[in-house]
């Protein structure tokens, strides 16, 4: 856990900019409370390497890594990450027969950002799936920064083509909304595509909402 933790603040720290709080500073580590009451999916590289200050974790250099929070876990302990986003209590209580599994923290270490390996974190979240006889996965994904109109164009092609169906569909909490259709008029629906983060683009191709 410490080893993904520090692979987390890697990326998104370093690499993407984020801004750390105090405790992410010292530690240099990207951690909350949820990840007591996680499993960690990871992918390991076994080929040496001359980078400076790999991972090491056993076997190898940690190079991957996802967050997958159960349902039954997350009941027990106050809840899902993304609730604290979200309103997704009507969504769980609107499906009591199914079995929620949250996905979050997704990163992969940059010279590793390959299809390879974001193959082999999803083969394992299916493996995971099937273990636990799962039957949603959902969760939280993000754009670069924190200003929306920077993302005006990919954000009005997700409101207007990929929106979920009206039972599954859930609202920003208040205080953190932002209309997400922000484009008047018709957009170029292959450049908003292009414009999209890695992650999120797989998700569309998978059939994701």
């Amino acid at each position: 856990m410490e080893a993904c933790q520090a692979l987390r603040y890697r990326v998104f720290y370093e690499e993407l900019g984020a801004i750390a709080d105090v405790a992410a500073r010292v530690s240099r580590r990207d951690a909350d409370r949820f990840d007591a009451i996680c499993d960690h999916l990871m992918v390991v590289s076994t080929v040496p390497t001359q980078r400076a200050n790999p991972i090491a974790i056993s076997g190898g250099e940690l190079v991957g890594t996802y967050r997958l929070l159960r349902q039954e876990l997350a009941e027990r302990q106050g809840g899902f990450y993304t609730a604290g986003e979200y309103g997704i209590a009507p969504v769980l209580a609107g499906h009591p027969g199914l079995r929620f599994l949250e996905l979050g923290r997704s990163c992969v270490l940059a010279p590793y950002r390959t299809r390879p390996v974001v193959e082999l974190l999803w083969q394992g979240i299916w493996n995971f799936v099937r273990l636990h006889k799962l039957d949603v996965m959902f969760g939280c994904a993000s754009f670069e920064g924190t200003d929306p109109d920077v993302h005006a164009l990919p954000l009005t092609f997700l409101a207007r083509n990929r929106l979920a169906p009206p039972e599954w569909r859930v609202r920003a909490r208040p205080e953190l909304f932002v209309a997400m259709d922000r484009i008047a008029g018709a957009i170029d629906a292959k450049a908003a595509i292009r414009a999209l983060p890695p992650l999120i683009k797989g998700y569309l191709r998978l059939g994701c909402y």
